[in-house]
């Protein structure tokens, strides 16, 4: 039985898209890395001490005592063992594929739940998007942009944008439809009842999304290494393939105690905001 040509299929598409699209990849390549730039230069432009001082301000005012002595204490530690601009990087990286993801993933999630249509063709897109392996995105990523910070943020968008767009279209659904009967009856156009019912109503779902999304970013970023993106996933990259065990866990440590800092910070800023709300 002949095989279905399914690669020659994806190869040809590949090769079309990078000879007619070149020009269009380009463009994206040259805002991304300028976004990924643009926050290094932030985040590198204080000194490590002053960047950790502000960094426990902004912990305290956001959580607790614990999230800033935690923060002050595990990035006084990755500046002890020298990988401070690597972190640096790679949190360059992860909130410009956030950013990316939120800023395109909440309205397609609005659309979703607006449209019956739109969700039945990006659901099973979704689904695909999450169940494929995270190294098959790192091939077309590098087909198109080459190696390096670009295609590495391309794979982590790809990656990390289902959850923002399913909690999104979740959270919207679920508001209540006497609400929103309400709002009709009250005369609100579809923008009123969009952003002043539905969208307060579904922001800890919404948020909720974001945060899963800032995590997967971290993740992948990690895997972008491979591919030359900077940052510590490098470092983590290269103690594997030269079995340096300790180099390898001390990288590691740098990427649990960034990812529990972004972790509790979002986490801390959605209940803020859902206090706030309810007063």
């Amino acid at each position: 039985m002949p095989k279905l040509p399914l690669d020659e299929w994806i190869e040809t598409i590949v090769g079309w898209m990078e000879d007619h699209l070149k020009f269009l990849f380009d463009m994206i390549s040259g805002a991304i890395e300028g976004i990924v730039n643009a926050f290094t230069w932030v985040f590198m432009l204080p000194h490590p001490f002053l960047f950790i001082v502000i960094l426990g301000i902004l912990a305290f005012l956001v959580g607790r005592w614990s999230l800033a002595l935690f923060s002050v204490i595990g990035f006084l530690l990755i500046y002890d063992l020298g990988y401070w601009s690597q972190t640096m990087d790679s949190l360059s990286l992860v909130i410009t594929a956030a950013l990316i993801s939120v800023v395109v993933g909440i309205p397609i999630g609005i659309w979703c739940a607006y449209s019956k249509g739109a969700a039945r063709i990006i659901t099973p897109l979704l689904d695909f998007m999450q169940t494929m392996p995270a190294f098959v995105y790192l091939i077309p990523a590098v087909t198109f942009f080459s190696i390096g910070v670009v295609p590495g943020v391309i794979a982590s968008v790809i990656f990390a944008i289902p959850p923002t767009i399913r909690l999104t279209m979740l959270g919207i659904q679920q508001v209540s439809g006497e609400l929103t009967e309400a709002a009709d009856a009250f005369g609100s156009t579809s923008g009123q009842k969009l952003f002043k019912v539905q969208l307060p109503l579904a922001m800890p779902t919404l948020m909720a999304g974001v945060n899963q999304t800032i995590m997967l970013s971290l993740s992948m970023v990690v895997i972008a290494s491979m591919i030359g993106a900077q940052g510590i996933g490098a470092e983590v990259y290269r103690a594997v393939t030269q079995l340096q065990i300790g180099k390898g866990f001390e990288a590691g440590l740098v990427i649990v105690i960034l990812a529990i800092v972004l972790d509790r910070f979002t986490q801390q800023l959605f209940k803020k905001s859902d206090r706030k709300r309810g007063r």
